[in-house]
C-alpha cells in the first residue's frame, strides 16, 4: 500500500492523475468521477451479494426464496432503471469531455515520427531536427503531426494529454499545450515490439524567452573542434560508420536512418529516454547498445580505445 501511495505525490510523475494542462485536467476530472461512480456501485454490489449470501429468506408457497421487494420491482430498478441512468449521465459527461479536448487554432506545428524504438521530431518552420525530445513554449499550443516509420506507434504524454495513434503513410493531427514550466515523460501507447517499454521522449516546457534561445540555438550548427582529439574524433565518426545512420547538421553525414546527432550534447537523455546522457552512458551506448537496449538498430561499435575516447570528446563538442 505504501508503494502504491508514493505514486500518488508530487506532480513531476508521468501520470495522468498530475494535470499540467486544460486537458489533462479535463481527462483526471472525467477519471475520478467514473472512479467515484463505478466504484460506488461496485461496493453496492459486493453489499447486495453478501447480504444475499447471509440471509436466511422465507421461502414462498413455491418454495423458491423471494428476492428483496418483490422478485419483478426488485430487477426493474436496480437491474434497470438505476443502471440505465447511471449510464446516460457517464455518456453526457463523457461526451462534454471529449468536446473540451477540440484542437485549438494555432501555426505551431512540429512533426514527429515513430521508429522502433525513438521519436524523430522535427520543427519545420525553424528547419531544424532533433530526436527523443520536444521542446515548446509555456501556454502556447501547439500541433504535432504524427506518423510512423515501420509499425502501428501510439503518443501520449499523460500529463499533458489523451493519446493519438500513429500509422505509417498518414499523418494524424493532434496538439499539446502545457500551463506551467517543467520536463513530462511520454510514452509509446501503442505495443510495437521488443522495445516499446523503452520508448519514451520527454516534453521540456519553457519560458517564451528561453524557448526562443534555445530555438536560436538549435538553428545552427554546432561549431567545429578545436582540440586535437576533437578533430580526431570528427575523423573516427566517419571512418567506424556513424555516419551511415545519422546525420549532423554541418558536416557530410546526413543519414536518417537513426536520430539527428547535431545537438546531441545538449540533450537530457540517450536511447529515447533510456539512460542519463553523460560521458560514462554514452560510451556504454556507443560499446554495447544491445545490452542497454537489445533489439534496437544501433549496432555494436567495434573501436580502439585511443579512438573512442576521440569520439566521445567529438560527441560532447555537439551543442
Amino acid at each position: 500500500m505504501l508503494w502504491l501511495l508514493a505514486g500518488c505525490q508530487g506532480n513531476d510523475f508521468q501520470s495522468a492523475l498530475h494535470p499540467a494542462s486544460e486537458e489533462a485536467r479535463a481527462i483526471a476530472w472525467l477519471w475520478w468521477l467514473m472512479l467515484a461512480v463505478y466504484g460506488g456501485v461496485f461496493l453496492i454490489t459486493l453489499a447486495l451479494t453478501g447480504m444475499a449470501i447471509s440471509r436466511k429468506q422465507k421461502p414462498t408457497e413455491s418454495g423458491r426464496p423471494q428476492a428483496p421487494g418483490g422478485p419483478m420491482r426488485f430487477v426493474l430498478i436496480a437491474g434497470i432503471i438505476v443502471p440505465s441512468i447511471i449510464l446516460i449521465v457517464m455518456l453526457i459527461v463523457s461526451l462534454r469531455t471529449s468536446s473540451a479536448l477540440r484542437a485549438p487554432e494555432t501555426a505551431f506545428t512540429i512533426e514527429v515520427t515513430g521508429h522502433r524504438w525513438w521519436w524523430d521530431i522535427r520543427y519545420p518552420d525553424e528547419g531544424f531536427a532533433t530526436a527523443n525530445e520536444i521542446r515548446i513554449p509555456v501556454g502556447v499550443a501547439v500541433r504535432l503531426d504524427l506518423g510512423s516509420a515501420d509499425v502501428i506507434h501510439s503518443f501520449w504524454v499523460p500529463n499533458l494529454q489523451g493519446k493519438m495513434d500513429m500509422f505509417p503513410e498518414h499523418v494524424n493531427r493532434f496538439w499539446l499545450r502545457a500551463d506551467r514550466v517543467g520536463s513530462f515523460r511520454g510514452v509509446c501507447a501503442e505495443f510495437c515490439g521488443d522495445q516499446h517499454a523503452l520508448m519514451g521522449l520527454d516534453v521540456v516546457v519553457m519560458e517564451p524567452a528561453d524557448y526562443q534561445e534555445w530555438v536560436a540555438s538549435q538553428r545552427e550548427p554546432p561549431p567545429p573542434p578545436t582540440s586535437a582529439t576533437g578533430l580526431r574524433g570528427r575523423e573516427v565518426f566517419f571512418e567506424v560508420g556513424c555516419a551511415a545512420c545519422h546525420a549532423v547538421a554541418g558536416t557530410d553525414a546526413v543519414a536518417v536512418v537513426g536520430p539527428d546527432l547535431t545537438h546531441l550534447a545538449v540533450r537530457r537523455t540517450l536511447g529515447a529516454a533510456t539512460i542519463q546522457n553523460n560521458r560514462e552512458m554514452l560510451e556504454r551506448w556507443i560499446l554495447e547498445p544491445q545490452v542497454l537496449k537489445p533489439g534496437n538498430l544501433m549496432p555494436r561499435t567495434l573501436i580502439e580505445r585511443d579512438d573512442l575516447e576521440a569520439l566521445l570528446d567529438y560527441l560532447q563538442t555537439l551543442h
